[in-house]
Protein backbone atom coordinates (compact mmCIF):
# COMPACT_ATOMS: atom_id res chain seq x y z
CA UNK A 1 0.00 0.00 0.00
CA UNK A 2 0.96 3.66 -0.65
CA UNK A 3 -0.48 6.70 0.17
CA UNK A 4 -0.24 10.00 -1.62
CA UNK A 5 -0.98 13.75 -1.84
CA UNK A 6 -4.12 13.60 -4.33
CA UNK A 7 -7.72 13.70 -4.31
CA UNK A 8 -9.99 11.02 -5.85
CA UNK A 9 -12.99 11.21 -7.14
CA UNK A 10 -15.53 8.21 -8.83
CA UNK A 11 -16.46 8.97 -11.54
CA UNK A 12 -19.03 6.19 -12.97
CA UNK A 13 -17.61 2.51 -12.61
CA UNK A 14 -14.15 4.11 -12.26
CA UNK A 15 -12.00 6.74 -10.40
CA UNK A 16 -9.30 9.37 -11.38
CA UNK A 17 -6.88 11.01 -9.10
CA UNK A 18 -6.07 14.36 -8.76
CA UNK A 19 -2.76 15.52 -7.96
CA UNK A 20 -1.09 18.59 -7.07
CA UNK A 21 0.60 21.11 -5.07
CA UNK A 22 -1.51 22.71 -1.95
CA UNK A 23 -3.30 25.54 -3.99
CA UNK A 24 -3.46 23.88 -7.03
CA UNK A 25 -7.25 23.03 -7.27
CA UNK A 26 -7.56 19.42 -6.32
CA UNK A 27 -10.78 20.51 -3.97
CA UNK A 28 -12.36 22.86 -6.16
CA UNK A 29 -11.94 20.29 -9.15
CA UNK A 30 -13.39 17.94 -7.15
CA UNK A 31 -16.73 19.97 -5.96
CA UNK A 32 -17.35 20.25 -9.92
CA UNK A 33 -16.90 16.83 -10.67
CA UNK A 34 -19.36 15.93 -7.43
CA UNK A 35 -21.45 18.31 -8.62
CA UNK A 36 -21.61 16.97 -12.34
CA UNK A 37 -22.60 13.34 -10.55
CA UNK A 38 -19.23 11.88 -9.38
CA UNK A 39 -18.52 10.79 -6.25
CA UNK A 40 -15.95 11.78 -3.22
CA UNK A 41 -13.52 8.73 -2.50
CA UNK A 42 -10.76 11.41 -0.49
CA UNK A 43 -9.65 14.68 -1.16
CA UNK A 44 -6.19 15.85 0.20
CA UNK A 45 -4.41 12.18 0.66
CA UNK A 46 -5.39 8.77 -0.74
CA UNK A 47 -4.38 5.56 -0.28
CA UNK A 48 -3.57 3.12 -3.03
CA UNK A 49 -3.21 -0.34 -3.37
CA UNK A 50 -3.19 -3.18 -6.26
CA UNK A 51 -5.99 -5.80 -5.81
CA UNK A 52 -6.80 -8.29 -8.92
CA UNK A 53 -4.79 -6.36 -11.51
CA UNK A 54 -6.35 -2.70 -10.41
CA UNK A 55 -4.97 0.46 -8.55
CA UNK A 56 -7.53 1.04 -5.16
CA UNK A 57 -7.85 4.28 -4.11
CA UNK A 58 -9.56 4.41 -0.63
CA UNK A 59 -9.72 7.93 2.05
CA UNK A 60 -7.43 7.20 5.12
CA UNK A 61 -9.63 6.33 8.38
CA UNK A 62 -8.94 9.82 10.19
CA UNK A 63 -9.91 12.13 7.35
CA UNK A 64 -12.46 9.97 5.28
CA UNK A 65 -15.71 11.71 4.31
CA UNK A 66 -14.47 14.46 4.97
CA UNK A 67 -13.41 17.27 1.98
CA UNK A 68 -11.96 20.74 2.55
CA UNK A 69 -13.88 23.71 0.77
CA UNK A 70 -11.52 26.57 0.27
CA UNK A 71 -13.30 29.79 1.80
CA UNK A 72 -16.27 27.46 3.92
CA UNK A 73 -14.29 24.95 5.57
CA UNK A 74 -13.85 20.90 6.18
CA UNK A 75 -17.52 19.60 5.32
CA UNK A 76 -18.93 16.25 5.35
CA UNK A 77 -21.51 14.73 3.57
CA UNK A 78 -20.81 14.97 0.14
CA UNK A 79 -21.85 11.93 -2.08
CA UNK A 80 -19.31 9.72 -1.44
CA UNK A 81 -17.73 6.26 -2.43
CA UNK A 82 -15.19 4.00 0.05
CA UNK A 83 -13.16 3.16 -2.52
CA UNK A 84 -12.26 3.35 -6.27
CA UNK A 85 -10.99 1.58 -9.67
CA UNK A 86 -8.01 4.25 -10.76
CA UNK A 87 -8.06 4.63 -14.42
CA UNK A 88 -6.56 7.78 -15.06
CA UNK A 89 -4.03 10.22 -13.26
CA UNK A 90 -4.50 14.14 -13.47
CA UNK A 91 -1.62 16.49 -12.61
CA UNK A 92 -2.99 19.65 -11.40
CA UNK A 93 -0.92 22.77 -12.75
CA UNK A 94 -2.30 26.19 -11.85
CA UNK A 95 -0.74 27.86 -15.22
CA UNK A 96 -2.15 27.13 -18.56
CA UNK A 97 1.16 27.90 -20.31
CA UNK A 98 2.69 24.47 -19.07
CA UNK A 99 -0.09 22.22 -20.30
CA UNK A 100 1.12 20.68 -23.92
CA UNK A 101 -1.30 21.05 -26.59
CA UNK A 102 -0.34 17.24 -27.94
CA UNK A 103 1.42 15.25 -25.34
CA UNK A 104 2.98 12.45 -26.03
CA UNK A 105 1.16 9.17 -23.88
CA UNK A 106 2.50 8.77 -20.72
CA UNK A 107 2.17 6.77 -17.66
CA UNK A 108 3.04 6.49 -14.30
CA UNK A 109 3.41 3.06 -12.21
CA UNK A 110 2.03 3.23 -8.45
CA UNK A 111 2.20 -0.19 -6.94
CA UNK A 112 3.13 -1.94 -9.82
CA UNK A 113 -0.02 -0.77 -12.22
CA UNK A 114 0.75 1.67 -15.41
CA UNK A 115 -1.94 4.34 -15.09
CA UNK A 116 -2.31 6.60 -17.81
CA UNK A 117 -0.64 10.37 -17.19
CA UNK A 118 -2.11 13.76 -17.97
CA UNK A 119 -1.06 17.22 -17.32
CA UNK A 120 -3.64 19.93 -17.05
CA UNK A 121 -4.82 23.61 -15.42
CA UNK A 122 -7.62 23.09 -12.79
CA UNK A 123 -8.94 26.62 -14.12
CA UNK A 124 -9.62 25.28 -17.57
CA UNK A 125 -13.42 26.07 -18.59
CA UNK A 126 -13.38 22.36 -19.99
CA UNK A 127 -11.70 20.09 -17.63
CA UNK A 128 -14.77 18.49 -16.74
CA UNK A 129 -15.25 16.79 -20.32
CA UNK A 130 -11.14 16.41 -20.57
CA UNK A 131 -10.94 14.31 -17.48
CA UNK A 132 -14.57 12.36 -19.09
CA UNK A 133 -12.16 11.77 -22.39
CA UNK A 134 -9.00 10.71 -20.61
CA UNK A 135 -10.84 8.11 -18.36
CA UNK A 136 -12.99 7.17 -21.77
CA UNK A 137 -9.71 6.74 -23.56
CA UNK A 138 -8.41 4.65 -20.47
CA UNK A 139 -11.30 2.42 -20.48
CA UNK A 140 -11.33 1.78 -24.29
CA UNK A 141 -13.93 3.80 -24.92
CA UNK A 142 -12.31 6.21 -27.09
CA UNK A 143 -8.66 5.95 -28.91
CA UNK A 144 -6.06 8.56 -29.88
CA UNK A 145 -5.32 9.36 -33.74
CA UNK A 146 -1.54 8.81 -34.28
Amino acid sequence: MSQIHANCVRIGAHAVLLRGPSGSGKSGLSLRLIDAGGFLVSDDRTDLVARDGRLIASAPDQIAGLCEVRGIGVVRGLPQKTEGDVRVLIDLVTDPNTVERMPEPDFEEICGIAIPRWTLCASDLAIEAKIGVALALATGGMTLEP
